[in-house]
């Protein structure tokens, strides 16, 4: 698997590990270990003899053979596994170094040595995964009867509460980790087919072996063990990119919602952060920017896995090769995303004043569904429509205030006084179940996310 092309380095960030868990020396010892659930497995049902097993078992570990060599011959015969066996073989020694690898090929080993990997990418990234649920939890607690304007296609539409916002990324979140969850039932699998995935080297007790080799792997079992099958690694990637783009939109929101024009949040930044060379005012939101970026590299691992499943016959190392690739990007990219996601949404300062400030820029215009709808009751919903479209066109033209106009137009002081409108066009009084939504959301996260 090669490495992402760009990586984010920030000294504010943990290291997640993703990277480790996947490196050259750990894949060798990951093979070893199939190797040697294979060959017990092999011993327990008397394929192979029944000392064979043990010994082969007790010789695989990198720490007894010459790793050197192995990766000097790696790249002498550019064979990712041949120098391991012969290295293995060699440590058994006689009687029974021969039977090393019995019935395999080398993709049964290094795929179902990946998928032990993948395991523990996997439990990394459901806790990642958990810590951002976790804080966005207890931001949309804090959030809950904020209120700020809704936004729609770039415009001001009606209030909502900086909590609702919140509740909204958190049911993405939640879909997310149930996702993560369902993928590892289908990757999760040992595979042992021989050559073609048909088990001509093991004859009728293959399936047998197979189920022997995964259970002391805590794997499960492929049904077909074809080496084109690849639709669970590219489910694994296509759910990251899942998570990658709900990240990348909480960012981006951030990003907008923190321009000075906004000022609504803003980005944590300890002291001696620095966002510009040249201006020293600067706080920019470089986490976030991170994140935007990271998820655009995660969504483009997705074509890739996805062409990793376009195997002809009955394989193709060309598409094998694209597939680990994508797995692996997306894995440590996903790590990278999850970890400043975490930082931004658990130290993200929201600034209430400034949201209210900005309810304020229409003067009252914001609130007008909520004078259509109070005069709809008499006059139905399309004339009301009408004259408070009117209104706001009057308002929005001459720089009077809303209520003024409001005010003065007898066919709404035919329904509304002065203190109604004022009351209507109070953003506070139009928010909807948006404070209950939030709270309902960061239950969910305490729920959910706290027993998983």
């Amino acid at each position: 698997m090669g490495m992402p092309s760009v990586r984010f380095t920030d000294a504010r960030v943990p290291v997640h590990g993703v990277d480790q868990l996947l490196d050259g020396r750990s894949r060798l010892q990951r093979y070893l270990d199939v190797e040697a659930a294979l060959a017990l497995a092999e011993a327990d049902l008397g394929v192979i003899p029944a000392a064979a097993g043990p010994a082969i078992a007790a010789a695989a570990s990198l720490s007894q053979l010459d790793v050197d060599r192995i990766e000097a011959e790696v790249a002498r015969t550019s064979h990712p596994l041949m120098a391991l066996l012969v290295e293995l073989d060699r440590v058994v020694g006689e009687p029974y170094g021969g039977w090393v690898h019995w019935g395999a090929t080398t993709q049964n080993v290094t795929q179902t040595g990946d998928v032990l990997a993948l395991r523990d990418v996997h439990a990394v990234l459901r806790r990642l995964l958990l810590d951002v649920l976790t804080v966005s939890g207890q931001l949309a607690e804090r959030g809950a009867d904020m209120v700020m304007a809704g936004r729609t296609h770039g415009q001001q539409a009606v209030p909502i509460t900086f909590g609702f916002k919140v509740a909204a990324w958190i049911d993405q979140l939640l879909r997310h980790l149930d996702r993560l969850d369902e993928v590892g039932d289908r990757l999760f699998v040992a595979m042992l087919g021989g050559a073609a995935g048909t088990f001509a080297a093991l004859g009728a007790q293959g399936p047998a072996v197979q189920d022997a080799l995964a259970a002391r792997l805590g794997l499960g079992s492929m049904r077909i063990p074809a080496r084109t099958i690849a639709d669970p690694q590219a489910e694994l990637v296509s759910v990251l990119a899942l998570i990658a783009a709900t990240g990348g939109s909480i960012a981006k929101e951030l990003i907008t919602l923190s321009e000075v024009e906004f000022g609504e949040v803003a980005e944590p930044a300890p002291p001696g952060v620095v966002g510009s060379s040249t201006m020293p005012q600067k706080r920019n939101p470089q986490l976030s920017m991170d994140v935007v970026t990271i998820s655009a590299q995660i969504r483009a691992c997705v074509p890739l896995a996805l062409e990793g499943m376009l195997h002809s016959h009955e394989v193709d190392g060309a598409y094998t090769a694209m597939t680990d690739d994508a797995v692996r990007r997306a894995c440590v990219l996903s790590a990278d995303m999850l970890s400043r996601l975490h930082l931004v949404l658990g130290g993200l300062d929201l600034d209430a004043d400034r949201m209210r400030a900005n309810l304020s820029l229409t003067g009252g215009l914001i609130n007008s569904e909520a004078v259509m709808l109070e005069i709809g009751r008499t006059l139905g919903r399309q004339k009301a429509h009408e004259i408070v479209h009117e209104a706001a066109e009057v308002a929005r033209s001459s720089g009077l205030p809303f209520s003024e106009v409001l005010a003065g137009d007898p066919r709404i002081r035919q329904h509304l006084n002065e203190q109604q409108i004022s009351l209507l066009l109070d953003p506070t009084t139009h928010i909807g179940c948006a404070s209950d939504l939030a709270r309902a959301a960061a239950d969910r996260v305490k729920c959910d996310a706290g027993s998983a």
